[in-house]
Formats: structure tokens, C-alpha cells, sequence
């Protein structure tokens, strides 16, 4: 990693270097903080964590060629130079911001309530046309996961698009003092993380945090079609980017043809031109992700063929709209993650499945007070979205159930406890040739229930 010698990663995080002063203008290959992942160069970080401490596994490290270890508590019997330091929580952001600070790169910011990791996919397919583009994997948006993603960037890449999740007020600010993004990017507003941000005027103030931290003369592009997100166009100087389905947009979708599981086909409409292109992932929802990839697209000077190109490359992410077909049904695996609004969304993907349409949803997460109602309406939101079929597992989603009862007494709706007296009834609930949506809140963990269905056939 080009300016990460052990002298400036000691600087940059405020610690003491203790070692042979020789290896102290040493580059380091890499930054991990599992000891797994720790190869020969390697700088290790011994992250104390609820269940585990990385100060534990500093012997092992050193054993597999780790050229220094980033630590709280000097090591016993240290094999080989380490870095002592207050806390390692916050020398890894430092060092994150440092590291970042050399970088010439475009750096792309992508925030919202719903959509991130589908956006951050369509705006790196699009990119990897022209650029080699390095984006966040998984679930690292976080404090510790963005600033890993960061450490990934190599001399090679010219470009990378970083995911930032947040729940709290404070939080953006800091993942964007890391990232100092020269585009951001903000999907929606939503009903999310409101305990702690209380209402959607709470997730825009915490969301825009990003703009302060970006760098100087930053493009900010947003879906204008959001209630919060077109009020920017009243406090923000440069006007940002507009996208959405109206015609008063920046660039804008028009001639949107819905083709069900198989996707969407549409017109985009932008200052450079039009063009028409196939949306491979099925859902409107995907047609604003590609109007934001088409917007960083051109702000970062792909032609139109390029941006197609790229939309129409896309491959889903298990768990986040993911297209399974087996023998007996198709399923559609959005079982990462779920708040109200992403749950109607994909209520609507499925209504237009073909067969019978099965929804298995479970609680949704975060929701703070109301969080009974918003699984009510989501209930009465699924009494009318077109579905056949309704398979509720968790004690929230009572509520769902509740919902369902007022609106639509007659739709088919069983509601389970846990997810094993759910997997137990479903060879006799299931038909072949059915079409089933899985979702909810991640520590529902329903990807056990995908890879049943997966193996059921």
C-alpha cells in the first residue's frame, strides 16, 4: 500500500511505534483486522470486540508474516514491531481518513434508507466499463467495515463506489470524514433506524451529514422524486443532480415496461441524449438505482453506450433481489434486510410474478414506537398488492397479520411463531410453480428459509 510505511500509519493514528527502527519505513501489504485474513506484510489490528479480542491472536500473526500489529496493550513477548495506541477503534478510522487523503481517485458516496447496496451494484457495473472499480463488499458500511474498504484500494483501481449505513446522528459524519467522497449519492428517505433518528426529517438532516465531509466542489446526485430529497433544491449550493420519473428532472425514465421477474425495459432521457436499455432485476425501485448509475456515469464521462452497457450487465446480490429459479418454484431472495418501504417494494416486484405469488415476510427491525403499526400497514399494504399467499414468521409480524384480517379477510395468510414451525408447514402450503418472496430483518436470518426452498426439490 503506496504511503503506508509504519512511520506514517504511527503518525497518522496518533501511536507510539516500538521496534526495530529499520522495519520502521516499511509499507505495509494490507490492513485486516481478523486474524485470518492476515498475510505475510500484513498490518494487524487487534480490535477488542463484544465476543472476542483481537489482542489474543497477536502471537498467531506474527507467525503468519504480519509486519506489525496496531495494539492497545504491548504484546508479552512481541515477535516483530507493533504500534501502541488509545483506542483501535479510532486509529483505524484516523488511519482510514489518512490513507484516503492519498488517493487520487473518484470516490463515489452512496447513502439512503433503502437501495444502497442495489445502487452501489448498478453505479459500479456501470463504471467497470471504462474504469477498474473497487466497491464495498457484504455489509462493510459501517465504522469498521468502511475504513477496511478503504485499506482495499489499490494503485490499480480508478475508481471506487463505497456503501455508508447509518442509525445515528453523528455517525455519516464520521464515515464521510473517512470516504471524502467527490460524488454523493442519496437514494431516498424512508421509515428506518427511527429510533434514534425519530421521523424522516431526522434521516435527512443524518443522511446530508455526508455533504460537509465530501470533497471541495463534490457533485451531490439524488432521487428527486423523494418528498425530503427535492427540498434540497431549496438550501444547496451547487444545485445538485436531480433523477427521477418526471420530466422536470435532470435525467429521467420514460416508456417504463414492466416484463415481471424478468425485469424492466426503459428510456432514459438525459442532458447528453436517450437510449433505451433492459434492467435485468426485476422491480421499479431498480429503474431509479440505474438513473443514479447513469448520472455518475456521465459525471465521470462514460459515454451513453457505456452506461447501457453497464445496466444492462448488472448481476444481483444474494439477499437483495436475487432471482432464484429451481425446479419447483422461483424465488425471490431480498432476505437481507427489510424496513416499510422496501418491503412494499417488493410486494410490487412480486405481484407481477407469473403463477401463484407467495410472500414469506418476517419482522422488520428499528422501527422505534410505531413500530407495531408500520408492520400493520405493511400488512394491509400486502391485503392488496395482487399476492396470493401470505406467510408471516415473528411476533411483529402479528401485526402484519392484523392487517391483512382488515383489508382482505379472504387472501390465504398463516402466521408462524419461529421459523421451524414455519419451514415444518410449508411442503404442504407451497404448490409447484409457485413464485415466493423471502424478506425480512436480517437477524431474522431468513436465508435459512432460501436455502431450504433451495433444497427442497
Amino acid at each position: 500500500m503506496k504511503n503506508m510505511s509504519l512511520n506514517q500509519i504511527a503518525i497518522a493514528c496518533g501511536g507510539v511505534y516500538v521496534g526495530d527502527e529499520m522495519q520502521k519505513f516499511r509499507e505495509v501489504a494490507g490492513v485486516v483486522i481478523d486474524s485470518r485474513l492476515v498475510e505475510p506484510g500484513f498490518l494487524f489490528v487487534a480490535i477488542k470486540g463484544q465476543r472476542v479480542d483481537g489482542h489474543s491472536f497477536i502471537p498467531l500473526v506474527y507467525t503468519k508474516g504480519a509486519s506489525c500489529v496496531l495494539c492497545e496493550q504491548a504484546p508479552e513477548h512481541p515477535a516483530g514491531p507493533y504500534i501502541l495506541v488509545d483506542s483501535c477503534l479510532q486509529a483505524i478510522k484516523s488511519l482510514a481518513e489518512y490513507y484516503r487523503s492519498t488517493l487520487s481517485i473518484p470516490i463515489i458516496g452512496i447513502s439512503g434508507s433503502v437501495g444502497k447496496t442495489s445502487t452501489k451494484e448498478m453505479i459500479a457495473a456501470v463504471l467497470s466499463q471504462k474504469y477498474r472499480v473497487l466497491k464495498t463488499e457484504g455489509n462493510f458500511n459501517n465504522e469498521i467495515g468502511l475504513p477496511l474498504t478503504i485499506f482495499r484500494i489499490r494503485e490499480e483501481h480508478q475508481a471506487a463506489v463505497l456503501e455508508m449505513g447509518i442509525s445515528d446522528f453523528g455517525e455519516m459524519t464520521r464515515l464521510a470524514r473517512m470516504a471524502r467522497p467527490n460524488i454523493c449519492v442519496l437514494t431516498n428517505i424512508g421509515l428506518c433506524h427511527l429510533e434514534n433518528l425519530k421521523d424522516r426529517d431526522g434521516i435527512l438532516k443524518a443522511k446530508t451529514e455526508m455533504f460537509d465531509q465530501a470533497q471541495p466542489g463534490a457533485k451531490i446526485i439524488v432521487n428527486g422524486d423523494d418528498d425530503k430529497l427535492i427540498t434540497l433544491k431549496n438550501n444547496r449550493s451547487p444545485m445538485p443532480c436531480f433523477f427521477g420519473l418526471e420530466e422536470s428532472r435532470d435525467l429521467y425514465a420514460k416508456d417504463i415496461e414492466n416484463l415481471g421477474l424478468a425485469g424492466t425495459h426503459c428510456t432514459f432521457v438525459t442532458k447528453a441524449g436517450t437510449f433505451s436499455a433492459h434492467i435485468p432485476i426485476p422491480g421499479k425501485h431498480m429503474v431509479y438505482n440505474a438513473l443514479a448509475g447513469a448520472a455518475v456515469g456521465l459525471t465521470l464521462n462514460l459515454s451513453l453506450e457505456e452506461i447501457k452497457a453497464g445496466m444492462e450487465s448488472l448481476i444481483p446480490v444474494s439477499g437483495r433481489n436475487n432471482l432464484i429459479h429451481t425446479e419447483k418454484w422461483d424465488i425471490l431472495d431480498d432476505c437481507y434486510n427489510a424496513n416499510p418501504i422496501s418491503m412494499r417494494a417488493s410486494l410490487d416486484v412480486l405481484s407481477n410474478a407469473l403463477g401463484r405469488k407467495v410472500a414469506i415476510l418476517g419482522d422488520m427491525g428499528e422501527l422505534g414506537e410505531n413500530e407495531k403499526l408500520l408492520h400493520y400497514n405493511v400488512g394491509c399494504y400486502a391485503a392488496d398488492s395482487g399476492v396470493d399467499a401470505v406467510f408471516l414468521v415473528g411476533e411483529l409480524s402479528k401485526e402484519m397479520a392484523r392487517g391483512i384480517e382488515a383489508k382482505n379477510p379472504g387472501l390465504t395468510w398463516r402466521h408462524f411463531s419461529t421459523k421451524q414451525e414455519l419451514l415444518k408447514a410449508l411442503p404442504l402450503l407451497l404448490l409447484k410453480g409457485d413464485s415466493i418472496l423471502v424478506k425480512a430483518s436480517h437477524f431474522m436470518e431468513f436465508h435459512e428459509i432460501v436455502e431450504w426452498l433451495k433444497g427442497s426439490q
